[in-house]
């Protein structure tokens, strides 16, 4: 299944990385320069609630359409980092990869879904509107736009590229959960449908890279059913949509070695998607371990385990400069938790 070398993706990685972006606060800003001089030329599909322009590229001519967007939520850039730096490869790459996938698959990519959170470093648009559970009202005109390419290009398969939070780690590993996969439910017994076989087969095939690149760094998101999530709905709708969570890699709070590994992962499911005719092999998705939540950023452990202090990092932009601070998230004993530093208190 795995037609990806490790050693051939740290090569493209290498050459074609967007050096021009950098850090988890991805703005309009950063990539209006970047969209101006693409080979691929952009075009303005539609303007956020505050009137910045929302951008789609499009490339291929293939009869597989594939759909993907990033940042829907504004805090969450590292799948946008990861597009630019697929896009670098389509505009620049001979490699015959990208020409086989080209004339299999055609693709349209939104890489900044609301640029409005993405200016404020939110989750929320600018009406305070959490895109990603704004799915049946569409309340926001981001969630609006998205519908309306979703139904106009009518993709056989769905990239939603988001983030996740430092506290998750790997089920049985003592590791942070650094990618995560997750295949939509459709409704409320999460009943594996056909589409939902297809989602996990894409997703199996990036797995089988991953484990290769960060063993047991890889988890499966909950596959709990949201009705008014983008995820779910579209997957309802016979759009087998893959959830793709960049979460934390050692040492890695600017989410730069995890943008790499999100490239890796992204551009596998795009290959597997080209080459691939029959999306029936789904059972091992169910091996791919869980997302638990036992991390903290910092532990500082005392002598009487009842008095350890587990911290976590907020992230909010002061004098416009993004800004991590330290707050205290529980107390108590936490042995049970493990953190991504370890203080050892003598009190």
């Amino acid at each position: 299944m795995n037609t990806l070398s490790v050693s051939f993706l740290e090569y493209l990685y290498q050459m074609q990385k967007e050096t021009t972006l950098h850090g988890k606060w991805i703005q309009y800003a950063d990539i209006f320069p970047i969209l101006k001089k693409s080979i691929i030329k952009p075009l303005q599909i539609g303007s956020s609630e505050e009137g910045t322009p929302i951008y789609s590229l499009k490339f291929g001519s293939g009869k597989k359409k594939i759909l993907i967007w990033s940042q829907m939520h504004g805090n969450e850039s590292t799948g946008t980092k990861a597009l630019f730096d697929l896009f670098n490869c389509f505009n620049k790459s001979k490699n015959d990869l990208f020409k086989t996938i080209l004339a299999e698959c055609t693709i349209l990519c939104i890489p900044m879904l609301n640029p409005d959170g993405a200016l404020k470093y939110t989750r929320a648009n600018a009406n305070n509107i959490d895109l990603n559970r704004d799915a049946v009202a569409q309340k926001a005109t981001e969630s609006r736009l998205l519908r309306d390419v979703l139904n106009s290009f009518n993709p056989m398969f769905c990239f939603n590229l988001h983030d996740q939070r430092t506290i998750f780690g790997v089920e049985g590993a003592k590791k942070p959960a650094t990618i995560s996969f997750l295949a939509p439910s459709e409704e409320i017994t999460r009943k594996i449908t056909e589409g939902r076989k297809a989602t996990m087969n894409v997703i199996v095939a990036m797995n089988s890279l991953m484990q290769q690149v960060i063993p047991n760094h890889i988890g499966r998101y909950s596959d709990e059913f949201y009705p008014t999530a983008t995820g779910d709905v579209f997957q309802k709708l016979g759009h087998p949509t893959i959830l793709i969570e960049a979460g934390h890699y050692p040492d890695d709070y600017e989410r730069e070695k995890v943008r790499k590994f999100n490239f890796f992962a992204l551009l596998k499911g795009i290959n597997h998607i080209a080459i691939t005719t029959e999306f029936t092999m789904y059972q091992p998705y169910f091996d791919i371990p869980n997302n638990q939540k036992f991390f903290f950023d910092i532990i500082e452990r005392t002598s009487e385990k009842k008095e350890d202090i587990g911290y976590q990092y907020k992230d909010t932009v002061i004098d416009n400069q993004l800004v991590s601070e330290k707050k205290i998230e529980k107390t108590g004993d936490l042995s049970n938790y493990l953190s991504h530093q370890e203080i050892i208190s003598k009190k």
